[in-house]
């Protein structure tokens, strides 16, 4: 048989159903392999960074591993930077390009360049096949890599020539491994008296407990522990649901700060991990002085990384949650003080939303548009049970405001800070989970990282609701322009170079029509629930473009 089957036979027998790719010459083999594998779909990219950011969020949405697959040197530079996202947002990912004849290795070939070494920094694990012979062994290999935890994109290079070279050794799929750890009861027993010592306990929660699929486990530890629960700053999962009275907000990208909002927790416990991710250096820990910090973790590798911590639990997370929250119920007396601050948080939420609508209302009529305003209508339009794919950035704060986010699956984002991720997310998202409505929500300077998204949504006929937040400007930027020059003492009273998208306009109806896609301009808010409603309605992809207020 040729390496190309026993390559297709490896995903076959991983029960690969889709791969995401651009194609190119050097990938001929794969392709020409396709219709003799009908079970496997090609979902077609315009730009490998677009195929890399779809097949992540697929593998966050679904729980099934992405398959990615890249054209030769720049295709492989192209994809990096979502890669990257891939990695931090440890998504398992196997990632393959096609590499040039081995046979030219030395006489410099177009597009031929160190696959493997452009790779390893935002993988796991990065190789080339060298023989027709290595191929079963390296893609079992390359699945088991990516899957196991903490869980990440793994990269093979596939020459085009090894592909076509005959092997008697077959596909093998990876062994089912149940290799989630129980945790030591004595780990319980403690962690459970430092909590029961504590008046003022937190919880922050990462994106590991909606992967561990650990969501009704953390309510319960939660109200059993009578805690406040804080998200990271960036985060691709609602990992507790955003509505519950216990629920905070995200926590912010500096030491300091990330101490200052938590106040006067004296127990912190950190649920999956490393935490955090910084922006801005600030000195000192992120912990307020004198609170325990506790750790639950899936992996040893990860607990205590970059944090000391008073006691960490390694640990199956559902297992573990649920051995912490019985222990804690056990205790009546602990109940009655985990009852009463339960109901101070309720009594805080109602007043912090209180607080927001007031805010929202007296923005409600700017014109433009405020973000407020825009994300409430935007709720109004959009049916119960669609999926939110979130990279709207600066205006997620009102985003998360009006839409409920009870369930893993409800909304997405992407991991790292770099941008570009929510369109290419969309298709990835929408392919996992074709029975929901999915919503996709971005500012125009992230979504003009991945517009070709657009192309592969119409390509591929996928029901996605895109909307464009126009503002004309990287309101981010300024933001953290206004913070660089605050810190470092820079000159405060300049305009902000570089950082406007009105000249010229950017047109995005005239794009996606361009690229085969109906798209709708809204600038009045009374009519954006309607122009999303319409497009929800419809059959197929609908963009909408929502002139928004900039930067006050």
């Amino acid at each position: 048989m040729r390496g190309r089957q026993v390559f297709m036979d490896s995903l076959a027998a991983h029960g690969v159903e889709r791969i995401f790719g651009n194609p190119g010459t050097t990938e001929s083999p794969l392709l020409d392999s396709l219709q003799s594998y009908p079970q496997i779909e090609y979902v077609v990219a315009l730009h490998e960074g677009i195929a890399a950011g779809a097949a992540s969020f697929y593998a966050q949405a679904s729980g099934k591993i992405g398959v990615v697959n890249l054209h030769v040197a720049p295709g492989l530079g192209n994809a990096i930077g979502m890669m990257y996202g891939a990695l931090k947002a440890n998504s398992p990912m196997v990632v393959t390009a096609g590499q040039q004849d081995t046979r030219m290795r030395l006489r410099g070939p177009v597009l031929g360049y160190d696959l493997v070494a452009m790779a390893e920094p935002v993988t796991k694990w990065s190789v080339q096949v060298e023989t027709a012979d290595e191929i079963a062994t390296i893609m079992q290999r390359a699945f088991k890599i990516a899957n196991e935890a903490p869980a990440g994109p793994v990269f093979v290079s596939l020459p085009i020539n090894v592909m076509e070279q005959d092997t008697e050794i077959a596909a093998m799929a990876s062994a089912q491994v149940f290799d989630s750890p129980r945790p030591d009861p004595a780990g319980i027993a403690v962690m459970a008296e430092k909590i029961m010592a504590a008046q003022n306990p937190t919880i922050v929660v990462s994106d590991d407990v909606a992967r561990a699929r650990a969501h009704d486990d953390l309510v319960a530890l939660t109200e059993a522990m009578g805690a406040s629960v804080w998200f990271e700053g960036i985060r691709h999962h609602a990992a507790f649901p955003n509505r519950h009275p216990n629920a905070k907000a995200i926590l912010p990208m500096d030491a300091d700060a990330i101490r200052h909002t938590l106040g006067e927790a004296d127990l912190v416990m950190l649920i999956g991990g490393p935490f955090f991710e910084e922006v801005w250096f600030t000195p000192g820990t992120p912990f307020p002085g004198g609170a325990a910090v506790l750790q639950v973790e899936e992996t040893a590798g990860r607990m205590s990384h970059n944090h000391t911590v008073d006691a960490g639990l390694v640990g199956h997370l559902p297992t573990s949650l649920a051995a912490l929250a019985k222990a804690l119920n056990a205790a009546r007396g602990y109940q009655v003080a985990a009852k009463a601050r339960n109901e101070a948080l309720a009594s805080e939420s109602e007043a912090a939303t209180a607080a927001y609508q007031a805010r929202s209302q007296r923005a409600w009529d700017r014109d433009p548009m405020s973000m407020a305003r825009a994300m409430a209508e935007l709720r109004v339009g959009t049916p119960d049970g669609t999926v939110v794919v979130e990279e709207a950035i600066t205006a997620g704060l009102d985003l998360a405001q009006a839409f409920e986010f009870a369930a893993p699956g409800d909304y997405l984002s992407g991991r790292g800070g770099g941008i570009g991720q929510g369109l290419a997310g969309a298709i990835g998202a929408k392919v996992a989970q074709p029975d929901r409505p999915l919503l996709a929500v971005s500012g125009d300077g992230s979504a003009m990282y991945s517009i070709q998204a657009l192309w592969s949504a119409a390509h591929h006929d996928l029901d996605i609701v895109f909307v464009i937040l126009v503002n004309r400007e990287y309101r981010i930027l300024k933001h953290n322009l206004d913070t660089y020059r605050q810190r470092f003492d820079a000159n405060s009273n300049q305009d902000y170079p570089q950082m406007n998208l009105d000249t010229p306009a950017l047109d995005f109806v005239t794009m996606a029509k361009g690229m085969g896609m109906p798209g709708t301009v809204v600038s009045d808010p009374g009519q954006l629930a309607g122009a999303v409603k319409a497009a929800f309605a419809a059959s197929g992809p609908h963009l909408i473009s929502v002139n928004i207020e900039g930067k006050r």
